[in-house]
């Protein structure tokens, strides 16, 4: 019986540190970052695999110099995420000449990312704020007092599907793969030594359901197309995994089972939403009903099974649920807040989410408070219960997105 490698692993991404690096063999280095960094030494150039958040580039440089001072003469991007290819015009600038090589997709990914910059920091600080304000501690505290900026480079070679390099005697099959995360995903296959940089090809931390939906905003990534990026890295049959976070995935046995188990699991999910789309049941329905059988367990500190559920039903129907004519118009449910107040009194409100929340039933609690608190915001009853209700589902949460979303909302009740 298959002991889920999740376990084992951490969640949380954390950003690049000085001395946070290590030589995995005789020719790859390690330096772990938000997403992490690899050096592949050959009889030649070596071989940067993303450079990083443009922020953590310095940081990167110095950790790998601390193994190799070997010339670096191709960066290839896993994908087309900020913290793969932010740090690329400082690379740039150490290394004249340096090759940059991504996926062809990379172009229209960085667009969108770079459309979305300004909504998505705002989304997404509630989750990293607290991780940044620590990094700039940590740098400064090293004497890196001057930030190195954000890149959006354009690369200088692209391919589809699959580009084979010889650099120095090492053989770098890159091949182009989407996954769960972006569609310009690519591997980095060593077939010489049966070893695969995957970047975040399964999400962020490996071993667990995708990530569907993302809170902080973001297009919906297909079920399937997880899955058949799995099928795809199962085909290679890998000895070790160099992932996008964390330490390496090693023996082909663990490898196959993990990768089997993402992939029958994503698919299973996948199934059992379609089936009950079509059997008339409702998403909600769905994300309470539907669960991973014990032999396909994959961790949720990432994504959720019961977000996965409504990820797949609105990338197949949309934002329409024909649950009420409501959801077609522009008003919506906060409008009647003030009448809901002053009809059952805001009193009244706040004591039925007590006793909701009494009976273990925090959620509804929440719906009940989010009336009242819509009205008059400054409601103490109704603040001080939020803050105990929010409480109560931290407690409960072992996914980090939830997790950090719920301590940001008691910073936000306790001021």
């Amino acid at each position: 019986m298959r002991t889920p490698i999740y376990r084992s692993r951490p969640v949380d991404p954390t950003p690049a540190r000085f001395g946070r690096c290590e030589r995995i063999n005789d020719f790859v280095v390690m330096s772990e970052g938000f997403s992490n960094v690899y050096l592949l030494e050959s009889g030649g150039p070596s071989v940067l695999v993303n450079s990083g958040m443009g922020i953590e580039a310095p940081v990167h440089h110095h950790n790998l110099s601390t193994h190799s001072d070997a010339p670096i003469g191709h960066l290839v991007f896993t994908q087309g995420h900020v913290d793969h290819v932010g740090g690329t015009a400082f690379f740039r600038e150490l290394y004249p000449g340096l090759e940059v090589i991504a996926q062809g997709g990379n172009p229209e990914h960085q667009s969108y990312d770079n459309r979305l910059a300004w909504f998505r920091a705002q989304r997404a600080g509630f989750a990293f704020d607290d991780e940044y304000a620590v990094m700039n501690r940590h740098y400064r505290d090293h004497g890196y007092t001057h930030f190195n900026p954000q890149d959006a480079p354009t690369p200088d070679v692209l391919f589809d599907d699959r580009l084979e390099l010889n650099v120095g005697g090492l053989d770098v099959v890159l091949i182009g793969c989407p996954g769960a995360e972006t569609n310009d995903s690519l591997i980095v296959w060593l077939p010489q030594n049966r070893i695969c940089l995957t970047g975040n090809l399964f999400g962020c931390p490996f071993g667990h359901f995708p990530n569907l939906s993302t809170i902080r905003g973001d297009r919906y990534r297909d079920a399937l197309v997880c899955a058949q990026a799995a099928q795809t890295v199962l085909d290679l049959a890998p000895a070790m995994i160099l992932y996008g976070h964390h330490a390496p995935v090693v023996g082909e046995d663990v490898i196959e089972a993990e990768l089997t188990a993402f992939r029958d699991g994503t698919l299973y999910v996948h199934d059992e939403t379609v089936k009950g789309m079509n059997e008339g049941k409702d998403v909600r329905t769905l994300m309470r009903e539907i669960s991973l059988p014990p032999e396909l367990e994959l961790g949720e500190g990432y994504g959720k099974v019961s977000w996965g559920v409504r990820s797949i039903w609105e990338h197949y129907s949309g934002w329409f649920h024909a649950e009420s004519t409501t959801e077609l118009y522009d008003i919506g449910p906060r409008s009647v807040d003030a009448d809901l107040v002053e009809l059952a009194g805001a009193e009244r409100i706040v004591d039925r989410a007590g006793e909701k929340l009494a009976a273990d039933n925090p959620e509804e609690a929440l719906h009940l408070l989010d009336i009242v608190l819509g009205h008059q915001p400054d409601h103490a009853g109704a603040l001080e219960l939020s803050r105990q209700t929010h409480q109560r589902l931290l407690e409960r949460s072992e996914n980090m997105w939830l997790t950090r979303w719920l301590k940001h909302q008691l910073k936000l009740l306790d001021n």
